[in-house]
C-alpha cells in the first residue's frame, strides 16, 4: 500500500504556493482532470470516467508522454496521492491543501525513480523541479481569477 511519495527514489521534488482563493474552489479546480488541459498548458489531454477515489485511474498526456496515474488516497478537501509508471518512470505524487484566513496553501511533493532517472537525476531532477512550479503557478493564477 502506498502511502506517500519514495522517500529513497533518486529525484524528488517538493514545492509549495499560497493561493488567494477559497480551498473548494481550489480542490475542485485540482481534481477536475478533464479541465487540466484548459489551464495547465503543459497537458495537452486528460481524462477521469469518474471521481478521484482510492484505486480509480485517470489519464493525461504531458510532454508528449500519456500516463495512467492510480489515485492511491484522497482525503477531501486537504489530500490526493497518486502515481504509476510512465515511460520506465515510477512517479508518485502527493499534493496537500491547508486554509488560513481565505488563503490557499498548496505543497506538492513528488518522487520519481527508475532507470531512466538514475541515467540523468539531475536533468531530471530540472525537469520535475520546473513541471511543479508551472503548474502551481497556473493553478494559482486560475484559481485566483475565478
Amino acid at each position: 500500500m502506498i502511502t506517500g511519495i519514495d522517500t529513497s527514489a533518486a529525484v524528488i521534488a517538493r514545492h509549495s504556493i499560497s493561493i488567494d482563493a477559497p480551498l473548494q474552489r481550489v480542490w475542485d479546480l485540482h481534481l477536475d482532470v478533464s479541465g487540466w488541459p484548459s489551464w495547465q498548458t503543459d497537458i495537452t489531454a486528460a481524462s477521469a470516467e469518474g471521481p478521484l477515489v482510492p484505486g480509480s485511474v485517470f489519464r493525461w498526456t504531458t510532454f508528449g508522454m500519456e500516463i495512467a496515474s492510480t489515485v492511491y488516497a484522497v482525503q477531501a478537501p486537504y489530500r490526493i496521492l497518486w502515481g504509476g509508471p510512465a515511460h520506465g518512470i515510477d512517479g508518485i505524487h502527493q499534493w496537500t491543501f491547508t486554509e488560513k484566513d481565505g488563503t490557499v496553501h498548496v505543497h506538492t511533493e513528488e518522487s520519481w525513480d527508475g532507470e531512466p532517472v538514475r541515467a540523468d537525476v539531475q536533468g531530471m531532477g530540472a525537469a520535475l523541479d520546473a513541471s511543479l512550479t508551472a503548474w502551481l503557478e497556473r493553478l494559482k493564477q486560475t484559481a485566483e481569477n475565478a
